[in-house]
Formats: structure tokens, sequence, C-alpha cells
């Protein structure tokens, strides 16, 4: 955040100005002129500022304008003069409150026996901050990670992308820092978030390493390297407050028990009604606690399984299936910001796009990565599935996204709980065959994808993907509902970004793991709605997407834990 003059503290009360304009090139003393001349103030009135958040506007090329909401600070005369003068427009208030603030804290005397420490099942970002929020409380948290810590990890990562050699525990979705370690580490979330819980997770984030820009661009972003060791400060802070993280450890099962009808509250629902009483480890070690987050990530498809047949209650949710597409970036560069492209304010360019088609689908940009690479995401063998990647200065020659096409149980996976994961395995189980079984995915060129042929050669684009591309017909690759919407849908876009559809841009498949197929339904409580104590979170669970919503969900759900833990019902 950049502070302008001496006398700004944190605590002082500040007005929220927004909707300051400037052209991209503008200096420090035009954005402070423009806040004197927006508020008709004296040079002596304005004490100082601080960015609250800065987007632009990139509708007109030849026109981009940065937009400002800034934290101003004025004399005591001044505030109460441009209040008055300003009451009733909506570019002016009072500065919220946007700390945050514990619902509970420093816990004295809490129980050391494990009954009664939380445990939370997976280190992601929900894990992290669900993790880091008890601990910060007071309530020493036991963290347990299939996978492996984010360094050791990341050489396994890297291992498969360059020998295709694939650990089943230690890659893209297992690990230390969840399946958002290896993705553009985007840091934004349509979530409503009247409480800045958002803000909450970005100044933890800082705290532990992240670039302090995060706080104020519209789009904020980190990249791997400097995830990794922001996550491994947050561990650290969390075993320095009395948490416990153990890595390669693998819940096996849960221990729950039934309980009698009488002891069953509102909310519950079904007839096999249960407690959380712990957990057994795939070691043997048994665990007890009497409140466990399952913030498990979108590809725990075992324990998805496990936990079902152990009677949690768990249901199909709608997911996206597609492919990578990858397009010189200079291209979506120049589409987007016209003669600005390059500028290191807007950086490399992003896009969002959908389509609603003639078949009734709609096909959408998913994860788009700028100044990127495609990656191989597999956590199982003998399956190929695509994922993207940026690196905190997206300085790579293409631009990828997934372009994918929403389904939904109830039409296309109807059969059972877990449908949703079988159609996923069949279709990574093709690509695999059709990259040539060898970790290699399938590609084609657009120009051949839009014309249905096989492409045996490439053009101008050259694919990130890595171990490799076999070129050939992905046709094959997706039901036929959704070849037919893609078709349909890139020269559609084609008219919102030049060049989208350019027949040497290319397409890699595929992409099945957008969201979680599953839903393990919570009550208000944040409670599995079926299971007492069982705290479901996360991506995983269906309730977020993305690095920032998860670590909201995560502190929601740690919230809920402490107020149940302390007695006092949820709100």
């Amino acid at each position: 955040m950049r502070l302008f003059g001496s006398k700004i503290n944190d605590k002082a009360d500040m007005l929220r100005l927004s909707d300051i304009r400037l052209h991209l090139n503008h200096t420090d003393e035009e954005l402070n002129k423009a806040i004197i001349e927006k508020l008709n103030l004296a040079d002596e009135d304005l004490l100082g500022f601080s960015i609250f958040k800065r987007s632009y506007d990139a509708r007109k090329k030849t026109n981009i304008v940065l937009i400002y909401q800034l934290d101003v600070m004025l004399t005591t005369i001044a505030q109460c003069r441009v209040l008055e003068q300003y009451n009733d427009q909506p570019f002016l208030t009072l500065s919220p409150d946007n700390s945050y603030h514990f619902v509970a804290k420093n816990i004295e005397n809490f129980p050391q026996d494990n009954q009664f420490r939380p445990l939370i099942i997976g280190f992601g970002p929900c894990g992290i901050l669900a993790a880091l929020i008890l601990a910060q409380m007071g309530f020493k948290p036991i963290v347990l990670e299939r996978g492996k810590d984010v360094k050791s990890r990341t050489r396994d990562t890297w291992g498969f992308w360059r020998s295709s050699k694939l650990n089943t525990e230690s890659n893209v979705q297992y690990g230390e820092g969840g399946a958002g370690t290896f993705s553009d580490g985007k840091l934004w979330s349509q979530v409503k978030d009247k409480r800045y819980l958002g803000r909450k997770v970005l100044t933890e984030f800082v705290k532990a390493g992240a670039p302090e820009e995060i706080m104020y661009v519209s789009k904020p972003h980190i990249g791997t390297f400097k995830l990794v060791p922001m996550v491994e400060n947050i561990r650290n802070q969390i075993i320095e407050l009395g948490g416990e993280v153990r890595f390669e450890t693998k819940v096996d099962s849960i221990i729950r028990d039934t309980l009698p009808l009488l002891e069953i509250k509102e909310g519950l629902v079904g007839k096999n009604v249960g407690q959380i009483a712990g957990v057994v480890l795939d070691s043997g070690e048994v665990i007890k606690s009497r409140h466990v987050i399952l913030a498990i990530g979108h590809s725990a498809r075992d324990s998805f399984q496990m936990l079902l047949e152990q009677g949690v209650y768990i249901e199909p949710k709608p997911f996206s299936i597609g492919f990578r597409i990858e397009h010189p970036q200079k291209v979506i560069d120049k589409a987007r910001f016209g003669e600005h492209a390059g500028h290191h304010i807007l950086g490399a360019a992003d896009y969002k796009l959908v389509h609603h088609c003639k078949n009734g689908r709609s096909v959408y940009s998913f994860c788009m990565c700028p100044g990127g690479t495609v990656v191989a995401a597999a956590s199982e063998e003998g399956a190929v599935v695509t994922n993207g990647m940026s690196q905190y200065s997206r300085n790579e020659r293409n631009a990828n996204s997934a372009i994918v096409v929403g389904i939904n149980p109830e039409k296309d996976y109807p059969e059972h709980p877990l449908a949703g994961i079988d159609l996923q395995r069949q279709l990574e189980t093709l690509a695999y065959k059709l990259g040539g079984s060898n970790y290699n995915a399938p590609a084609q060129l657009v120009g051949d994808f839009l014309q249905n042929k096989p492409s045996d050669k490439l053009g101008s684009v050259t694919p990130s993907y890595a171990p490799g591309i076999t070129l050939g017909d992905l046709g094959q690759a997706l039901p036929s509902f959704a070849i037919e919407a893609i078709r349909e849908a890139i020269p559609a876009f084609e008219d919102k970004i030049k060049g989208f559809s350019m027949a040497d841009a290319i397409l890699t498949g595929v992409e099945t793991r957008t969201s979680s197929p599953v839903c393990i339904r919570r009550g208000k409580d944040y409670q599995n709605i079926n299971t007492r104590g069982l705290y479901p979170a996360g991506e995983g669970a269906g309730y977020a997407g993305g690095i920032l919503s998860a670590g909201i969900d995560g502190i929601k759900v740690a919230e809920a834990v402490a107020l149940d833990i302390l007695g006092t019902p949820t709100t």
C-alpha cells in the first residue's frame, strides 16, 4: 500500500474516497491534486492518503484509465466541512473498519488432550487459514496433510513435468499449499465479503512475504515461486503458536459415532446421523477429536469415497470440462490494451469470456493465466489432466486459459453421488491414451479443431505443456455436446478478443478439475448436515473456488469451530 503524508496512522478516522480517475502515466502529484479538486480542499487540508484499491477501465483502448479508491486523512475542520458538503454523494463515506476481529482470543488453559484439539485434514489455502486463525485464537490445531511439505512437493512436481514420473501422493493436487500453489496464484474472488475476511487473508499473506501490492491492486496474484516461502512462513507461525503440522499423513478413516434419535439436533438430516469422534491414520494411529475440519481439496477422490462409505452426507454438484487454449501473450495484450500493450501497470493482459450455445450449454474461460504455462496436473496413474500456471512476473511468451463447458449431475452423471468422479476419470484416462500413454497430452491447432480435422504439425504457437504434447484429433476427447459447444464458442470469442480463433493457437486436453464434483453439505453452523463435529470446508467440499475464497471459507469454519468449543452458537 502506498502511503503519503507523515501524519497518517491505521487507527485514525479517515474518509473513503471512490472513483478517482487518472490517465495511465499520472504522477503522485497528479493523484494528490485530484483528491484536492474532488473535495474542494486547500493544500493544507489534506494530511495524507493511502490506496485502498486500484483498478483500470480498458474498454477504450486509446484511453485506458486508472480508477482509485482511497482512504484520505484531513484536518478535523476540513473533514467536518467535507462530510457536510458531500454527505449524500456515493463517492465519499467514512472509511469502514476493515480490520479482523477474532471471535475468541488468548484462550487460557486450553486442554492439551488431543480430544479437545481441533483437527484439520488438508493444508491448502482453506486448511492453512483455518489452522492459522485457530492457532491465533489459542486452540492449538493439529493439521494432517497427506502430501509433502511445499519444497519437497515442488521438487516432485517439477520432476514429473521433466521425466513423466508421477508421485501419486506428491503432485499438483496433493501437498502443502494445495492445488493453488501451482497456478497463477490469483487472489481475487466474487465472494460477498462484508466482514473483510479477504483482507485478513491478504494481510496474513503480506506478513508472510507476499508483495504488498496485493492489498490494493484489483486483480492481485503471486505465482508459485513467491507462494512457496510464504506458505512455509505461515506454517512456522502456526507451529510457534502451539499448532502441529504433520506431512505425509493420510487419514484412512474417520471415527463416527451413531447418535440416538433423542440427541439429534435441529438441522441434521437422514437416518444415519452421527458425531465425529476422531480419525484413524494410514499408520494405524488414532487421533481423537470432536471437531474435524475437512479441507481436502477437489481431487481427494479416495477420501470422498471413504466418507461416503462411512455415512457422511455427500451429493453430486455441477462442474465443467474442456481444454486449455494457448495464444501468444502479445496477441492478447494487443487485443485488450491496444497501443498501451506492455505498460508496466497493466502487465500481461487477461480476459474473461462466456458464450451461451445453441445446444443449451454454456462455454466460458476459466483460470486464465497471462504469461504462463499449461501444466500437467494428474494425481492418478494412467491419466492426463491439464491446469494453468503463471509466475509473479507473468513473462512467459504464451497466454493460456481453460475453455470449458458446464455440466450437471441431473443431465450428465445422475447415477450416484460420486458419478462425477467416474466421468472425470473416464475423460482423463482417454486423454492419457490419446496422448500416447506416456503422460503426453493430446493437442490440436484451433484451426484444425474448428474444421474437424486432425493436426499433424505445429504452427507459430509453441505449446508449453510438459512433459509434452501429441498432435491429433481432440474431437474424440470429450462428449459430443461439449465438442459442439466449444466449436461454436471459439469463433464467438473472436468478437471480444481479436485473434482468439487464430488458426495456430493450441488446444491441449483435458481440463476436468475446474471445481469439486461433489458437495459435502453443511448447515448454518458449518457442520455436515448429518455428522456433528465434521466441518466440510473449501474447494473440495464445494464451498470455494480459488485461493482467496478458500482462505475466506477457512476463516469462517475456524470461527464456527471456536464458537462450538466455547459453547457459543454460530451466528
